[in-house]
């Protein structure tokens, strides 16, 4: 009997180092997940009372250097990693390119507390920019990175040189027509997360249901973790950063910027926080409507070009990465 209860006590063990799709469980710093580029930090110190890391690849180019650098802002449900194919082809084209992993998300810190705001991200990544030595970038967000790129671009405009915003979300107010769920409500769905759940999503709401092994890996870095014993740390700043997203809406703000920009747009996107919780259809149906949105944004962009990618969902560099990367060559060329 006693023999029985050692080897089951074994099997629960080593069944627990395993995340949902069968590979190894990640920490929540993500230390035991290597990035395509080496990866680098600096100390955010103090940082709201607290001493934070945040970490960021800084890639020199793989050919003749251009003698120019652009910055890539990852969005909610992702981290730097997943710019790995762009960040070839820009060092392929002499770009240098740093690529930060935002407080609350990848291999960055995951406070206890923290309070999140579009200023303070772009804060933070403005440390990375000071200590690298960086005068002049073009700045490229993808989805909340977007909003983030856009945030960034109007409290440093010195700085920024060109912005580049693929598939933002924030380009609406869902609050106007979804109802408010408190951060400890958001926290309860975060920390049901699982690798079904998230790539049932991904599959819906990317990839209008054509699913390629290649998107595991962004399901996996999303939930690789959800069975480490500090966990909820990470459901905890998911939720907060998602009523950051909620409240904090940048499509008022487009009308400020006042620089060359590229919108790059995926078409078949519909994503729209706070979607579900819209009781009328008619209303929701209208949310997340890229084909249009898209559109609304470059008239409020002052002198904006947009490059729309028909039938591409959410993640153009992701999806179709050809599509993707001939624009914004030609733009950062221009």
């Amino acid at each position: 009997m006693r023999k029985i209860y050692y080897i089951l006590i074994i099997l629960l063990s080593c069944s627990s180092i395993y995340a949902q799709d069968g590979r190894s469980v990640l920490d929540i710093n993500l230390s035991n997940y290597t990035y395509p580029f080496p990866v680098d930090s600096i100390d955010l110190t103090p940082n709201q009372q607290q001493d934070l890391k945040m970490f960021y690849m800084d890639v020199k180019p793989s050919s003749n250097s251009n003698g120019k650098t652009i910055v890539l802002l990852h969005g909610k449900n992702f981290n730097g990693a997943y710019w790995k194919t762009t960040i070839e082809a820009l060092t392929k084209n002499g770009y240098r390119v740093v690529v930060p992993d935002q407080i609350g998300f990848g291999k960055s810190s995951k406070p206890d507390s923290y309070q999140y705001s579009f200023q303070q991200l772009a804060y933070n990544t403005d440390q990375v920019i000071k200590h690298l030595g960086i005068d002049k970038f073009s700045l490229l967000g993808h989805s909340m990175g977007g909003m983030l790129a856009t945030r960034y671009s109007l409290m440093y405009p010195e700085k920024v040189e060109k912005l580049i915003l693929e598939n933002p979300i924030g380009l609406e107010d869902w609050k106007l027509y979804a109802p408010y769920i408190t951060i400890d409500e958001s926290y309860q769905t975060e920390i049901k997360a699982n690798y079904e759940s998230t790539k049932a999503y991904q599959l819906k709401f990317y990839y209008d249901n054509k699913w390629k092994p290649e998107y595991d890996e962004w399901v996996y870095l999303l939930t690789g973790w959800v069975k480490d014993p500090n966990y909820k740390k990470v459901a905890w700043n998911n939720a907060l950063t998602t009523d950051m997203v909620f409240t904090q809406p940048v499509v008022y703000e487009f009308q400020d910027l006042d620089l060359p920009t590229l919108l790059i747009i995926g078409t078949r996107d519909r994503t729209a926080i706070g979607k579900d919780r819209v009781k009328d259809p008619e209303i929701q149906n209208k949310m997340g409507q890229y084909q249009i949105l898209g559109k609304e944004t470059q008239k409020k962009i002052k002198g904006s070009e947009l490059v729309e990618l028909d039938n591409v969902g959410h993640l153009p560099h992701i999806e179709v990465f050809e599509r993707f990367i001939q624009p914004l060559l030609k733009f950062l060329a221009k």
